[in-house]
Formats: structure tokens, C-alpha cells, sequence
């Protein structure tokens, strides 16, 4: 049974507003809540509503919008708290490997360290209530110390991911993690540079200083020498490309060696060939004599590629024992400055800056190259690295440079 109450419209025509039904009936509603409810409604008929079914449903509208702003207060704010610096962070890595940035691993390992572990309370904080400060106490532990470079790393891993968040909101084709956490803030926007951090090392070996290098990795056993010996007469070519490197992008009937360029902000990932000279391929052979594995860079037999900090340590180990026998009047060096070091001896001995860019694959974005210079440069950048290998494995009487004759591609 329902209960309901009568009244008269504005209009003159009866109207009854349901109150609910009879709790003997299974209802909520007693008789004397009945009543009650009809008094109610009977004072607010005599205080002026005329149309209460008109004013009820008004009610109900604006408290069911109350109620579903409500809701969507709270749902954002739980987005809100779980949008953490954390989340946004790795997010961002996430991004990058799933556009197959090689530098994603390094990046998730700093962040890991340097903010995660470093700093769980930022960490777990949602990253729209960040400020610059909080993100400086980030940053200043490692400039106290000394670590300007790596500072200025996390400040850039921050900016970037900021960004990228922020980003994300508008854009279609931001990944659906970064879009989800709705990040509306920049703070990273007031974090300065960190001054030295970029300050660009100059060591280049001289060509007695590669010489004496080439003959103490020569005289190692393949199993430390062979990968140095196949980065340096490959023309110091980057460790992690290197280290990405499979037997299918081996060419042996070619002699070739391709690599994949990710480096920078292309789409997509360049593809750089490598000629192998003959003692290259001996390295590359000898890296894995009895390999089980596809991986060409490597210290696993094949199994995976080889870390870099595998290669700096084997490099620091032949670097220092070098310094002791008074080797490197120009100090010490890293297995970065190798690279360096290849493109400063050819272009002593005239190779031209085109043929160096090619052959390390740098260089390369300009239009004239990008969408004009179709040459595979092979022929070149085989001598090239005929000419570095005759640097350092004969003796300085036997190496002419070249200058008067520059290699030079023929129109």
C-alpha cells in the first residue's frame, strides 16, 4: 500500500506526490512517518509552493548534480593522488622504451637510484603538488658532491617527463599511461642549469699514445681484448648500438656490420652500416669462439649484449696500466674518448669531415643529408678504417698522411 499526499495545482487541477509505501506492506514507511511527511509537505504547500511535484523534482535534480559533482570530485582527486611523481616518472620511461630508445634502461637505473631510492616521500607524492624547490632537493645532493653531470641528467629526466605529461593530455598519440595521469603542472619550468655539468672532454689520444693502447689490447686474451680491438677498428662506433648488434645484421659475404641509430629525437631508428675490415672480423669471431647466443658486442658468448660498463671497466683496466708505465703524457682517458680519438687520427691523415661523419654516424640530420645524399659511403668509409688500422699496428715511419690527396667522394 502507498501512501501519498493531495493537493491543488496552480491551475486548479489535484495532483497526489507518492510518500512512499506502508511498512505493513514492505514498505520503510510507519503511519506516523506518514503523517509527518505529509505535514511537511502541507507546510511548505501553505508557505507558497503551489506546484509541489514541480519544486520536489527541482530538488532532486540539484541534489543529484550536487551528488555527481561530488563523485567526480572525488574520483579526480583519487587520480590526483595517484598521478605520483613515481607514476609520472615511469611513465615517461615507459615511453621511451616502448619507442625503442636505447637510452631507457640507463634512464630508468638513474631515476631509480637518484629519486625513487633517494626519495620515497617525493616519490609517493602526486606530481602536481610538487614545487621547484621540492625538485631541487633532488638535484642539490649531487652538485654538493660533486656529480654535476649526473645532476644535470635527473634535471633533464625531470623537465622531460614533466613535459611529456603535460603533453600527453592533448595529444592522441601520447601513450595511454602518461595521458591517464592528467598532469597539469611544470614545475621543472624554474629549475636552472646546472652550470659545468656539460663541459665537453677533449682527450683525444695522440697517435703514439693509440699505438701503445692498440698493442696492450692486442696482447690480451680475446676474452678481455677482443671487444676493444673490435671498437677500435670499427671507428669507435657507440657501445650501446654496438651492444644491440645481432648476427643478422652481420653481413660476412659484405663485410658489413649494421647498426641502428637512435640517438636524438628521430622517429625512427637510423640504419648504419659498418664496413668490417678483415682484423675487425677476427674481433668480432674471437668475442664468442664458442658462442650459443646471437649478440655480436658481447661478454656472454653471444647470449646478450655487452654492457657498457663492462667495456669502460675492461678500458679503465688497460687505460691504467698505460699511465703506470708512463704511456699517456696526455693522462688518462675513457673508452668514450676512443671514438674521439678515431675521428681526430683520420682527420689527420685527410679523411674529410663528411667520410668521419659517416663512418661514426654523426652529423647526419642536416636536409642535404637527410633527403639529397643517397651514397652509402662503404668504399669510403672502408679506407678510412684501412687507414686507422695501418696507424695503429705499423710504426710511425710507415704512416703518410694523406693530406695533399683528401679521400673525398667522386661527383
Amino acid at each position: 500500500m502507498l501512501f501519498y499526499f493531495r493537493y491543488t495545482k496552480p491551475d486548479g487541477t489535484r495532483d497526489r506526490v507518492p510518500l512512499g509505501e506502508w511498512e505493513g506492506s514492505g514498505g520503510p514507511l510507519s503511519l506516523a512517518a506518514a503523517r509527518e511527511r505529509a505535514r511537511e509537505l502541507s507546510a511548505r504547500y501553505r508557505a507558497g509552493d503551489r506546484d509541489l511535484r514541480a519544486a520536489l523534482e527541482a530538488e532532486e535534480r540539484e541534489a543529484r548534480r550536487q551528488r555527481e559533482a561530488a563523485e567526480r570530485a572525488a574520483q579526480l582527486e583519487m587520480e590526483r593522488r595517484q598521478a605520483t611523481l613515481g607514476a609520472l616518472l615511469t611513465a615517461y620511461v615507459d615511453s621511451l622504451e616502448a619507442r625503442g630508445k636505447a637510452s631507457a634502461k640507463a634512464v630508468r637505473a638513474a631515476i631509480c637510484r637518484h629519486v625513487a631510492k633517494a626519495w620515497p616521500r617525493l616519490w609517493t607524492t602526486p606530481a602536481d603538488d610538487l614545487t621547484a624547490d621540492d625538485l631541487l632537493s633532488i638535484l642539490t645532493p649531487l652538485t654538493d658532491t660533486g656529480k654535476l653531470r649526473e645532476a644535470e641528467k635527473i634535471r633533464s629526466y625531470l623537465q622531460s617527463a614533466y613535459s611529456a605529461g603535460v603533453k600527453a593530455r592533448t595529444t592522441a598519440s601520447a601513450t595511454p599511461a602518461l595521458r591517464a595521469l592528467r598532469i597539469r603542472t611544470n614545475p621543472t619550468r624554474d629549475l636552472g642549469t646546472i652550470e659545468g655539468a656539460n663541459k665537453a672532454r677533449s682527450r683525444a689520444l695522440s697517435a703514439t699514445e693509440l699505438r701503445a693502447y692498440w698493442r696492450r689490447i692486442s696482447a690480451l686474451p680475446d676474452r678481455d681484448g677482443a671487444c676493444l680491438r673490435f671498437h677500435l677498428l670499427t671507428g669507435g662506433q657507440r657501445i650501446e648500438q654496438l651492444a644491440r648488434a645481432t648476427l643478422a645484421d652481420y653481413d660476412p659475404d659484405a663485410g658489413t656490420l649494421t647498426l641502428r641509430d637512435t640517438k636524438g629525437r628521430r622517429p625512427s631508428a637510423r640504419l648504419h652500416v659498418v664496413p668490417l675490415i678483415p682484423p675487425a672480423e677476427d674481433a668480432l669471431h674471437a668475442m664468442a669462439p664458442d658462442r650459443i647466443g646471437d649478440y655480436i658486442f658481447t661478454a656472454t658468448a653471444g647470449q646478450s649484449g655487452m654492457a657498457a660498463s663492462t667495456a669502460y671497466a675492461r678500458c679503465r683496466a688497460v687505460m691504467e696500466a698505460m699511465l703506470a708505465a708512463g704511456e699517456l703524457p696526455g693522462g688518462p682517458f675513457t673508452i668514450r674518448d676512443i671514438r674521439r680519438t678515431a675521428e681526430t687520427r683520420l682527420a689527420d691523415l685527410g679523411f674529410n669531415s663528411d667520410v668521419r661523419a659517416q663512418l661514426q654516424s654523426h652529423g647526419l640530420g642536416g636536409v642535404q643529408a637527410r633527403h639529397y645524399d643517397r651514397h652509402d659511403y662503404l668504399a669510403e668509409k672502408r679506407a678510412a678504417l684501412d687507414a686507422l688500422y695501418n696507424l695503429v699496428h705499423e710504426s710511425p715511419s710507415t704512416v703518410v698522411p694523406i693530406r695533399r690527396e683528401r679521400i673525398t667522394r667522386s661527383a
